[in-house]
């Protein structure tokens, strides 16, 4: 048998599907003439098809050593690399193999596909739409290219070309997959879900359909029903790095920091050339106050080739504004925005952190890209660009373009999400009825004697993350931040509709151990832990029967200057009250007769009010009386709060950086003619 008869003879067993007989032939006749690059090519295809990665790069790279091998040998060799994040090298290979075959359809396809991953988003256009044209009756050819489309933000043409796709392949399960993914980035989310039951309807174990669905529920903020959707993933790829990585989103979320570490870390582990494992490891080290671990994190993350690299330096700088460090957060986010002009997320940082003027260069950027490109933005981007240019106006004092762009901005978030006000003032109301005087004398003495836990609780914006760090800045105080512990105890404990009803005796003093040994490790030995969950508010009933010795400071604002700071902050938990000046107001009068109900049943020396207004006037004199409060000695470094370095993860943390300022008291009256629903609904004249 000639050579050429053995390479035949090998490829017609491959082609049968006999593997190990076309290897045997193939390696018969590199025995005899090494230098045989198809039978070196076939040995790649054989250790790639059985996962043996290594093997598989190192045959297909000796089949490309010569000036003489194939356009589609490189074709191969690059999907091979692009396959394993290999992106730089699945470059190069996939260029060669355009250039030794321009007619090779398959080989257009995979270095689009390969510029795509790398952030190379026209040139992969380019590639695609060559390949659509080569082949417009190709359904993957439309979806590849919809897809490259999508991450341009070219919603309108990518939902052609998915359209197209489905038109020529309705059962097509990864364009119905994708198509759900464009239809989220646009806020249609019950339109996306059906695309996506479709694609599991078709392909019950397509990855991205379980990912699309989980992601549907994170932006609807529906935490349990994403992590539904990634446990019915985990049932058949427990071990998907996307899957780990969203898990990992999930938890992060919910404050869960330890289960979400342990997911980011397994993703990393199974991934680790995945810029986007990275970035969820760092963000959720920096939760946990890792962060040297962080850093490493987002800098391998930036490393990696693909489209990750700006998130990473988005999440650094962040990291940055958290620990004081704005001059360095800055930088970065000036970099950022130079780089990629149309990053959204780095504009949302930059105009929190910094103060705009009226001749800001910045501020004719902000408008510009919202003039140009506002139209062509995924939803949730349009939103924050939206705020982004509220808050910028807001800073130089015009409330006309002010509004009319914070209007639209919390108009387009209010669509996303179901919200009752009328319900949720009856369901506020009803709190103080389950919570009696009665209930709370009834289970004195069941909870946990420890006055470790101080609670800070009140409306967002109200000055809450301010009084944190006046008391963190205590030696013998240890600033948690918006913990969602306490929610979570009562959530797990009481069904639904039954809180305040009734308990085990049992139940307080387990939620209340569950409680401490979740914070006593956070507390770095120190005798008092501050939680500063806004929302806390709700639980007060519960805080005081599981820590009846425990100190409860409620923070209090102008309620028009709180809203107004409410509805010109674009919120990562949340806070579904924000986003409508009407809504907003009815909220507040709720929580305000919730809390005048704390008031009346709270022992004094247990619960404590202290206005924004009057830390603002006289600093010193309230935090003496809410040490006093707690009962620890008077220190000095509770006025140089500011100059902390701890980190702080909340929506204030670039005003709780600076000096106390006068500015933000009564803040709203040159807008009150904007704000007109919101006085209404206060019963407030304007």
């Amino acid at each position: 048998m000639t050579i050429p008869q053995a390479i035949e003879r090998a490829y017609a067993h491959w082609n049968a599907g006999q593997a190990q007989q076309a290897e045997d032939f193939a390696r018969r006749v590199l025995a005899v003439s090494p230098a045989q690059i198809e039978c070196l090519h076939l040995l790649g295809l054989i250790a790639h098809a059985y996962d043996k990665i290594d093997m598989a790069l190192d045959y297909m790279r000796q089949a490309c050593g010569f000036s003489y091998s194939p356009g589609g040998y490189f074709s191969n060799y690059a999907e091979m690399c692009r396959q394993n994040r290999l992106l730089g090298e699945a470059e190069k290979a996939g260029r060669i193999a355009v250039e030794r075959a321009p007619d090779m359809v398959g080989a257009w396809n995979n270095l689009g596909i390969i510029l795509q991953e790398s952030g190379k988003l026209d040139e992969g256009i380019t590639c695609l739409r060559r390949v659509v044209a080569l082949e417009p009756e190709n359904p993957e050819a439309c979806n590849n290219l919809a897809n490259t489309l999508l991450l341009t933000a070219n919603f309108d043409e990518a939902q052609r070309f998915y359209e197209r796709a489905l038109e020529l392949h309705p059962r097509y399960a990864e364009a119905n997959s994708n198509l759900a993914n464009l239809l989220m980035k646009q806020g249609k989310f019950d339109a996306a879900e059906t695309y996506a039951l479709r694609a599991i309807e078709i392909n019950p174990q397509l990855v991205t359909a379980y990912l699309n669905l989980a992601e549907i529920a994170i932006e609807c903020q529906q935490f349990d029903r994403a992590m539904q959707r990634l446990d019915a993933l985990s049932r058949f790829a427990p071990e998907h790095p996307s899957a780990l990585a969203a898990r990992a989103t999930v938890l992060h979320r919910q404050g869960e920091f330890d289960g979400a570490l342990k997911a980011a870390r397994a993703a990393v582990k199974f991934a680790p050339e995945s810029a986007s494992a990275h970035n969820i490891l760092g963000k959720t080290q920096q939760a946990l106050n890792l962060f040297e671990d962080a850093k490493k994190s987002f800098a391998r993350a930036q490393a990696l080739p693909g489209l990750e690299r700006n998130s990473a330096r988005v999440n650094l700088a962040e990291m940055h504004a958290a620990q004081n460090d704005k001059p360095a957060a800055i930088a970065i986010l000036t970099e950022v925005v130079t780089d990629q002009p149309e990053n959204i997320a780095a504009w949302g940082q930059l105009a929190d952190i910094k103060k705009f003027s009226v001749d800001d260069p910045d501020l004719e950027t902000l408008k510009n890209l919202y003039a140009q490109k506002s139209m062509e933005l995924g939803l949730f981007d349009r939103v924050a660009l939206c705020f982004s240019l509220g808050k910028a106006f807001l800073d130089v004092g015009d409330g006309e373009n002010a509004f009319r762009y914070l209007g639209e901005g919390n108009t387009l978030k209010r669509e996303t999400f179901a919200y009752d006000g009328a319900q949720t003032r009856v369901w506020l109301q009803s709190l103080a009825s389950r919570f009696s005087q009665q209930w709370i004398n009834d289970r004195a003495g069941l909870g946990n004697s420890s006055d470790m836990p101080v609670f800070v609780v009140g409306m967002p914006r109200s000055g809450t993350t301010l009084i944190e760090q006046i008391l963190g800045a205590h030696p013998n105080i240890y600033p948690a931040g918006e913990l969602r512990h306490i929610s979570s105890l009562v959530e797990n404990t009481v069904p639904a509709g039954l809180a305040g009803n009734s308990t085990e005796t049992d139940d307080l003093a387990r939620m209340a151990a569950q409680y401490l040994a979740s914070v006593t490790p956070m507390a770095e030995g120190k005798c008092h832990i501050v939680d500063k969950m806004p929302a806390n508010f709700l639980h007060l009933g519960w805080i005081h029967a599981m820590f009846p010795n425990a100190r409860i400071i409620h923070c209090r604002r102008d309620p028009v200057d709180t809203c107004l700071s409410c509805y010109s902050k674009l919120f990562g938990a949340e806070q579904s009250f924000a986003y409508d000046l009407a809504e907003l107001g009815q909220f507040y009068l709720g929580y305000r007769d919730l809390m005048a109900h704390w008031r009346d049943i709270l022992p004094a020396d247990r619960f404590i009010e202290v206005d924004y207004e009057a830390v603002v006037a006289n600093c010193e004199a309230e935090a003496r009386r809410l040490t006093d409060f707690i009962g620890v000695p008077w220190h000095d470094a509770c006025l140089a709060f500011h100059q902390s370095r701890r980190p702080v993860r909340t929506a204030s943390v670039n005003q709780v950086r600076q000096p106390l300022y006068k500015t933000s008291v009564g803040r709203w009256k040159p807008y009150a003619k904007q704000l007109k629903p919101l006085l209404d609904a206060l019963g407030i004249d304007g």
